[in-house]
């Protein structure tokens, strides 16, 4: 029946003059021949679209039978797969590229997430084909045609193990490398670009700039001693190459962002020919996987090449993905190595990402689920102080204590300030900003509580023993009679704005805690032995990173306030040896 209304609909259509076929003609071609596709009829099919005499019908509606082809060919019917492969490649020949590319296109996009791989295999190479005919027209077709196949690629899961990517498990790999086929003829002619429309194409092919944040910047990339021969990297390595190849120097891209926008030939806006974290990607593959980076210029000193990168390194580590967290760690940690200790100018301090880094790497630190991005966070913390120089420093622990909120940090910071001042006394001419006068304002941060005696001191425990520490090692160290730092002379103040409210604090802390142990020993006491099977009520309200525990047992209350009791003797005892201290220097 349908193959019937197919030759009936063909043979009208033949007697037609200048293609002037009616809607109704259009609509029984493509759903005829549709159903002969599916049911099988395909090599009569094959014989109508292949007749001289119907040439200008399928010039004009061939491409309407891309849909059901493509299902067929998906399913790899033997029967069927000689004939409608043979269709295909006759409609690629004859039909209209502007209509064959919308086809092909509505085909990718439409695929169902089961078979993406396969469809975007298949009809690669009939884009291209459809491409190329369409001349010097092509650039905005090759750029939504990239635009296309990029998003439904992004869709396919990222192999995570060596293993995953030697079976290519999810066709990824495969994808991969037949993209930078299907791409390769427009980069030889964009290569070879004289004139402002081939500029457009060169443009158009920044596109496949998005390929280095999906599905790259998932990718978790295998050196050669892992993987040999690991596709994705040799992916990430020909991308590069292409960018090289269309006249983007590497230099540029990576300081776009430092040196501000910049005209860009073409229509499309900037964000998106320069996408901030494929340029983030790029960065990462140079200067951590090293791929490409013989061709980087070495004239760049290690200073810039940070101030460069410190935009995408904020950028992965304001991301909560862990591929992503670990690629701006790892960037920070490689851009840091390049730079010479204590080389660091305070003016970098001026720039906004040298601000927002820490906030972020500090979050990593804190907040991250997963421990060693937390481990590895503070080891980059730590080589992010070194580098700095002496005043950079200084205004660094400054900020930190003012924005960090966390006494773990604010512990840490402390404790790099003491080794500062060490570092200080020990050099023969002193230091200007770990000593005297500019120390005082940065003592007045360290020493200090945040709600005076009211402060809860089990949760800023590291900061009030870091400080203390630091305090009792300045008293110890600086004699005196020589002051160098100038402690003797701000310690009447320090022990009013300080040491006083600490010692009310401890004072009161260990009294309601007494007095609650107490309490909690009374009514363990009272208990009969029916209340003794029952889970108890928390008389002991403790609060860890601003959230209240679960009630507790007895048992596990009487042990958290002997902890806590435990924590304020310890306190009250650097307290007492910095008390003891003074009072042995003061007198005659």
């Amino acid at each position: 029946m349908a193959l019937e209304q197919l030759s009936d609909v063909v043979q009208r259509c033949q007697a037609i003059q200048d293609d002037n076929y009616t809607t109704e003609d259009y609509s029984v071609f493509q759903i005829a021949g549709r159903t002969c596709i599916e049911d099988g009829e395909s090599a009569q099919v094959l014989s109508i679209v292949v007749d001289e005499e119907n040439k200008n019908i399928v010039r004009c509606m061939g491409w309407n039978l891309l849909g059901p082809l493509v299902q067929i060919l998906l399913k790899k019917e033997e029967n069927n797969l000689p004939h409608c492969l043979a269709i295909l490649t006759h409609l690629l020949e004859v039909c209209s590229p502007k209509e064959l590319l919308v086809g092909l296109l509505e085909q990718v996009e439409e695929a169902h997430s089961d078979s993406i791989a396969e469809t975007v295999i298949l009809l690669l190479q009939p884009l291209q084909k459809v491409l190329l005919r369409l001349g010097g027209r092509k650039a905005s077709s090759v750029g939504m045609a990239l635009s296309t196949l990029l998003g439904q690629v992004a869709r396919l899961p990222v192999p995570q193990t060596k293993e995953q990517e030697e079976d290519d498990v999810f066709s990824l790999c495969r994808c991969c490398s037949a993209l930078l086929v299907f791409v390769r003829p427009f980069v030889e002619e964009a290569k070879q670009s004289r004139t402002p429309k081939e500029d457009e194409l060169r443009t158009e092919l920044l596109k496949f700039m998005k390929s280095l944040c999906e599905p790259l910047l998932e990718v978790q990339l295998k050196d050669p001693e892992t993987l040999a021969e690991s596709p994705l990297r040799n992916f990430a390595t020909e991308i590069v190459g292409i960018l090289s190849d269309i006249g983007e120097s590497l230099p540029d891209l990576l300081s776009h962002s430092l040196l501000r926008r910049r005209e860009v030939p073409g229509f499309l806006e900037e964000e998106v020919c320069y996408p901030k974290e494929s340029l983030a990607s790029l960065a990462y593959l140079l200067f951590v996987q090293h791929i490409a980076m013989d061709t980087f210029p070495t004239v760049f000193s290690s200073v810039f090449v940070l101030q460069c990168n410190m935009e995408y390194i904020n950028l992965f580590l304001s991301r909560t993905e862990e591929s992503r967290l670990q690629k701006g760690l790892d960037l920070y940690e490689k851009s840091l190595v390049r730079v010479e200790d204590n080389s660091l100018p305070v003016q970098l301090m001026e720039l906004k990402s040298f601000f927002s880094v820490p906030q972020n790497l500090v979050k990593v630190m804190t907040l991250c689920p997963i421990q060693h991005l937390r481990i590895k966070g503070l080891k980059v913390l730590q080589l992010s102080i070194d580098k700095f120089d002496t005043e950079a420093k200084y205004k660094f622990f400054q900020c930190m204590l003012k924005t960090s909120h966390h006494a773990g940090v604010e512990g840490y910071i402390i404790k790099n300030i003491k080794n500062q001042i060490d570092f200080a006394l020990n050099l023969d001419n002193g230091n200007e900003w770990f000593m005297g006068a500019h120390l005082f304002p940065l003592l007045r941060q360290v020493l200090c509580l945040p709600q005076g005696p009211e402060t809860d001191l089990l949760q800023n425990l590291d900061r009030v023993m870091e400080s203390l520490n630091l305090l009792r090692y300045l008293l110890i160290r600086d004699k005196a009679w020589k002051n160098q730092t100038g402690i003797w002379t701000e310690l009447y103040k320090i022990e009013d704005y300080y040491m006083k409210p600490l010692r009310t604090g401890l004072n009161m802390s260990k009294a309601h805690y007494e007095a609650e142990l107490q309490n909690t020993k009374d009514n363990s006491k009272k208990t009969n032995a029916k209340a003794e099977s029952q889970t108890q009520e928390s008389v002991c309200s403790l609060t860890v990173g601003n959230e209240k525990m679960p009630n507790m047992t007895p048992e596990m209350q009487l042990q958290v306030l002997h902890s806590a009791l435990h924590t304020f003797d310890m306190m009250e005892s650097v307290l007492a040896r910095i008390e003891e201290i003074i009072e042995v220097k003061e007198k005659p």
